[in-house]
């Protein structure tokens, strides 16, 4: 049963003896909330009052209890009674509730989007031209894309091969890899590690040892992924304890923050949002990444 019907079942004989006084209470708690007084300035602007004298205060008549129009409407037995007309209703058809729950999280959702879409566009230029950032694919390619991740992130190794695929795919794609260690220590050694590994060219390749690795990364694991790919291990140690790499790291975080993300992986194409890792996460970017090719990024 839809919303509709709700307020066709609650406008019965019955219930509208019942609603028509609230409605009416309603209309007149408005009309005096419209004519009531504005309140009061803060705190910080208004002078310290001083203390009454007793005698004064011992003068003052008792102010009387201030009831609203509703409170003096329906009656305890009919307030119970309506109660029970829509408590009947919603039991005998829970759908309604689903409804509104459905209705309220589109809501949320449209709301959650306007607002990434505002951070986004206010932060264009350290998200897509970012200075010290790794990317990978064609550095002048068309299309953008960004993922925020994490190595201990098990979504974001399993999204690997879809990123890993549409590089491949696709030779006018940029991807800018943001280096986000939110879950552990390890998480933040080993990106320190993969960012140093950029200082030497070899980014991509560390990257995707940390991702492909089992277990939890941490700088043991990723150091022997670095020595595996012919790193220079002093200059990557030394690199790993820069400033431009915890600059790089610091950067992400606030811009994370800046963008509302809280979990990994995350991902930008153009100004489209792809939240998490889906299933389907190569068709997704594929298809967005054609949506931008073909309208353009409006904030990229």
């Amino acid at each position: 049963m839809t919303l509709a019907a709700f307020a066709d079942a609650l406008i019965s004989k019955k219930s509208l003896a019942l609603l028509a006084p609230a409605i009416l209470l309603v209309g007149s708690a408005l009309a005096i909330g419209q004519n009531a007084p504005p309140p009061a300035a803060p705190p910080s602007l208004v002078p310290m009052a001083q203390p009454a004298p007793a005698a004064a205060a011992q003068r003052e008549p008792p102010q009387p209890a201030v009831t609203t129009p509703i409170e003096r409407g329906l009656s305890t037995a009919q307030k119970k009674e309506v109660e029970g007309i829509i408590k009947e209703f919603l039991v005998k058809n829970p759908e309604i509730l689903i409804e509104a729950q459905n209705a309220l999280e589109a809501k949320m959702d449209k709301l959650n989007a306007e607002r990434v879409a505002g951070a986004i566009k206010s932060n264009a230029s350290e998200i897509f031209r970012p200075k010290a950032s790794p990317v990978v694919g064609n550095a002048k390619g068309d299309v953008t894309v960004i993922e925020f991740f994490d190595y201990n992130c098990g979504y974001c190794k399993r999204a690997f091969d879809d990123i890993a695929r549409l590089v491949d795919r696709d030779k006018q794609v940029k991807i800018i890899m943001k280096e986000f260690p939110i879950l552990s220590k390890g998480s933040e050694e080993a990106a320190k590690v993969a960012l140093a590994a950029k200082l030497q060219g070899k980014y991509w390749e560390v990257h995707r040892g940390l991702l492909e690795a089992s277990g939890q990364a941490s700088e043991a694991s990723a150091l022997r992924v670095a020595e595996k790919n012919n790193l220079d291990m002093a200059r990557l140690k030394k690199d790993m304890a820069s400033a431009e790499v915890k600059k790089e790291i610091d950067d992400t975080r606030a811009l994370a923050a800046k963008l509302g993300i809280q979990g990994t992986p995350h991902f930008l194409v153009g100004d489209r949002i792809i939240p998490g890792a889906p299933e389907n996460l190569y068709d997704q970017m594929s298809k967005l990444v054609a949506e931008v090719r073909k309208e353009g990024c409006k904030v990229c």
